[in-house]
């Protein structure tokens, strides 16, 4: 039987070269960003349970890691540091030490991988004895300004020690404003803020924590970041967040976590015109993997579903431990 249909929608989708014609989102390598960790005093990387195929990396094999990286055409990193726990104090003075692991890290991938792009977060957690991301005050909360005193410190030495872009993640009131201004008195005024402008306080940074050591350091249990992390039900105090980051001089504006808040991003790139990134945390890359493993999930085809949704969404990048992977799959094809 036929009938007379004026549109038929599946002509588009009758081919490969018609899907390929009319594709409206796609991913490339220059939408990656790679999250690396490192660690001093360690020989090799060692392995992270929780994070299939992420280690913590020592200072040398950062470095060969990286000019892999580089080689697969992905422009940037994020690194993160790993510290000793004898360096954590309730005020978090390694953060500042000279010769700590992150600086180090810094100088040299800027002296040997000078065309990667270097993104240094701004953060106390892994520097605090309590793994929060401030200094507490007597009553034991956070105080903000304190601790905006600090990262503007910590962002300008990260600056000078060879990062690119400086990333406050760790949702102090004021804090783009502040570092923007210690950046510019420090005549660093084309280092670049990326800033965590919708950062929620989300289930899914479990295995992050795992990786740097941040959680309490007398429970098993992860911290309660409510305080300055975002509500997840609260949409327009996520989108407020964002205009007062764009309005303090943010180049950037980040969405974190990606995959559970693809209906912030689309928002976001409504609201605004600066690039939009997005962070697929540690735990949307884990909980693919497990599924992956216990057979319920292709974890190709979902990987890349899951890339693209964020794209559509309106991100302009992808912070994603799958960078690596999907950077040597898209040098031999592209992704469908």
């Amino acid at each position: 039987m036929n009938f007379n249909w004026l549109r038929r929608p599946r002509r588009n989708r009758s081919s490969s070269q018609v899907r390929d014609l009319i594709q409206e989102t796609s991913l490339s390598t220059c939408d990656l960003i790679y999250p690396v960790f490192v660690k001093a005093d360690i020989d090799q990387p060692e392995p992270i349970p929780s994070m299939p195929g992420i280690f913590r990396h020592s200072l040398d094999s950062l470095i060969q890691e990286c000019k892999e990286i580089a080689t697969l055409g992905i422009p940037a990193i994020a690194l993160f540091p790993v510290i000793d726990p004898a360096h954590k104090t309730a005020e978090a003075e390694y953060a500042l030490n000279p010769d700590q692991i992150l600086f180090q890290a810094l100088k040299r991938l800027k002296k040997e991988l000078p065309e990667l792009l270097l993104i240094a977060d701004v953060a106390l957690d892994p520097y605090t004895s309590h793994g929060h991301d401030g200094i507490l005050n007597a009553k034991g909360e956070v105080d903000n300004d304190a601790t905006v005193a600090l990262l503007q410190r910590l962002a300008t030495v990260e600056a000078q020690a060879g990062a690119d872009w400086v990333a406050p993640s760790d949702m102090m009131d004021g804090r783009i404003e502040a570092i923007r201004i210690a950046l510019d008195n420090a005549n660093l005024t084309e280092t670049s803020i990326l800033a965590y402008s919708a950062k929620f306080a989300s289930a899914y940074y479990g295995p992050f924590r795992e990786a740097v050591g941040s959680r309490a350091k007398s429970s098993s249990d992860y911290l309660d970041k409510k305080s300055y992390q975002l509500n997840p039900a609260n949409r327009r105090e996520a989108l407020l967040e964002c205009q007062l980051d764009e309005k303090e001089g943010a180049d950037i504006l980040m969405v974190k976590p990606a995959g559970p808040y693809l209906d912030i991003i689309r928002e976001l790139r409504n609201q605004t015109l600066l690039p939009i990134a997005a962070y697929q945390v540690s735990g949307e890359y884990t909980q693919i993997h497990a599924a992956a493993q216990n057979g319920w999930l292709d974890l190709e085809k979902t990987r890349e579903e899951s890339l693209l949704a964020i794209k559509r969404a309106g991100a302009d990048m992808i912070l994603t431990y799958f960078a690596k992977e999907i950077a040597q799959k898209l040098n031999r094809q592209p992704l469908i």
